[in-house]
């Protein structure tokens, strides 16, 4: 019974980590965390995070590198902030990192519904019931998940 409590407590302990993570990853932060996110090895400088945002200073840069150092995700070494942890909390559950490509969700799901409508269209011989009900279904399916990708990538921080 107390093994019950225990993983009870250790998830709700989880949850509020999340909680607070998502409740201050928000604005700038987001921004600076997706600007970390995506860059290469998970290693920026504070100059190089001022100029590709557009933070008027420096000292800009260094209070939200520090608010994410704050939350465990970063960590300072020699001046530079490297990235430590991952979280996927608010506008992030909607995008999935592949190295230093960050895409939407939708994005893979989109692309293959798109490769199997171009081939569908490619060996079409025959009109009848099923290739039209294939054809509607892929036309559907297809503007469906790039609809979801475009409107993912426009909340991107």
């Amino acid at each position: 019974m107390g093994h019950i409590y225990r993983d009870l407590g250790e998830s709700t302990a989880i949850n509020q980590d999340e909680d607070k993570i998502a409740s201050v990853l928000r604005g700038n932060t987001l921004r600076v965390y997706w600007y970390v996110l995506r860059s290469s090895g998970g290693v920026v400088g504070v100059r190089d995070t001022q100029r590709a945002l557009g933070f008027s200073s420096p000292a800009l840069a260094i209070y939200h590198m520090d608010k994410l150092a704050d939350l465990g995700l970063v960590e300072k070494i020699r001046g530079e902030y490297h990235l430590v942890k991952i979280v996927n909390v608010g506008a992030l559950k909607q995008f999935v990192r592949f190295g230093t490509f960050v895409l939407p969700r939708h994005f893979l799901y989109a692309t293959m519904f798109t490769t199997l409508l171009v081939f569908f269209l490619t060996q079409f011989r025959q009109t009848n019931f099923y290739s039209v009900f294939a054809l509607i279904f892929g036309l559907l399916g297809t503007a469906i998940l790039w609809y979801e990708t475009a409107r993912a990538w426009k909340q991107r921080p």
